[in-house]
């Protein structure tokens, strides 16, 4: 059995189990890191409850297990103060103690909601991420944050919610529609922007979904490798961590502009990285090689390189983006790839230089 395992050092420290079938098998390891738990209550959509609850249940069961679940309709606007309430009240309503947990079965929508919910509920009990889309595999379930959206925003209400355990099963990647497969191969890529060139090569050799696949396991199992030992070094999202950001201060731009649907977030981040790269050379800190090379490996993935948007969006993006201070934002930039540079810089320097790239 192809089986990979990391250890995270933050919160109580747990362990990132990858694993295919693991879902059979999740109610003996959360068994072993959680002795305590007599009953879980477990948060999924509309989407994954069909394909993967009953055999979640199942194995939790087995273990004897008292078993909650709670179905939130799939898509981003269940990312709301709206449908934690309703989380909280469900919890509550069946009688959750603090040593109960929360399993989040899903993709990041549920992951994230579901970790605010056990953060704060009761003032917080654990809980268990068992991810199944790529994009909640190699990001949102490793690290701790949990958010919800705002009118204004992104993620702007959160708490940090490390898990107890997190479990990946490679095998329900297959069910992944190829948009979703794609949107999560934009962070992916990523990291081999922001930390290991040779990984950025290994991916642009291996341009489509079959290919991937095949390699699956040593992909999660890097991508969360660089990930823990960022988010060791730097828990809270204050220094180190926020490298994990590159693309995503457009990237909320756009999939704002989008409604929060007509970009996913893996494709909004893939134009971000394309335009923050274009950024670095405007400011002669990128080489001037880098934005065609990360154009060179979304491409074939079917991932844009260019999103265009009303220009307050980026003027709303850059004013409330978590990585600024004051009238200041940090601006995550590439000196090459594998090497990241954090820069530092007055907001309206920044909005000057985007509206001079975007023609405005």
């Amino acid at each position: 059995m192809d089986t990979k395992t990391l250890h995270v050092d933050a919160g109580a420290g747990y362990d990132i189990i990858i694993e295919p079938g693991i879902l059979d098998r999740a109610g003996r390891h959360i068994k072993g890191a959680l002795p305590r738990a007599k009953r879980l209550f477990v948060i999924t959509d509309s989407n994954v409850s069909p394909l993967y609850g009953p055999r979640l249940v199942a194995s939790l069961e087995i273990e004897s297990f008292e078993v909650h679940t709670h179905v939130i309709p799939a898509g981003e606007a269940s990312k709301s103060a709206a449908r934690l309430v309703d989380l909280w009240e469900w919890m509550t309503a069946h009688g959750i103690t603090r040593t109960d947990a929360v399993v989040a079965l899903g993709g990041g929508v549920v992951g994230d909601l579901a970790g605010f919910a056990a953060s704060t509920v009761l003032r917080g009990v654990d809980m268990v991420q068992i991810p199944t889309t790529l994009l909640s595999q190699v990001d949102s379930s490793v690290g701790g944050k949990t958010a919800i959206d705002l009118d204004t925003g992104k993620n702007l209400a959160g708490t940090f919610c490390q898990p107890r355990l997190v479990l990946m099963d490679p095998e329900t990647l297959n069910s992944l529609p190829e948009a979703d497969f794609m949107s999560g191969m934009a962070e992916v890529i990523k990291y081999g922007c922001i930390w290991d060139r040779d990984f950025f090569d290994f991916l642009a050799v291996r341009p489509d979904r079959h290919a991937l696949m095949a390699d699956i396991t040593h992909i999660l199992y890097t991508c969360c490798d660089i990930k823990r030992r960022v988010v060791n070094e730097d828990e809270h999202d204050t220094g180190l961590r926020m490298i994990l950001n590159f693309g995503h201060t457009l990237g909320h731009a756009y999939e704002l502009a989008g409604n929060y649907t007509a970009w996913s977030h893996g494709q909004a981040v893939a134009a971000g990285m394309v335009t923050a790269a274009r950024l670095g050379v405007e400011l002669s800190v990128t080489d001037a090689d880098v934005p065609e090379k990360i154009e060179k490996i979304l491409t074939p993935l079917g991932l844009p390189t260019r999103i265009d948007c009303g220009f307050e969006y980026i003027e709303r993006a850059v004013g409330i983006d978590k990585k600024s201070a004051g009238d200041t934002v940090t601006l995550i930039l590439l000196e090459k790839l594998g090497a990241v540079r954090p820069l530092r810089l007055p907001k309206e320097d920044v909005l000057a230089l985007l509206a001079k790239m975007t023609g405005r």
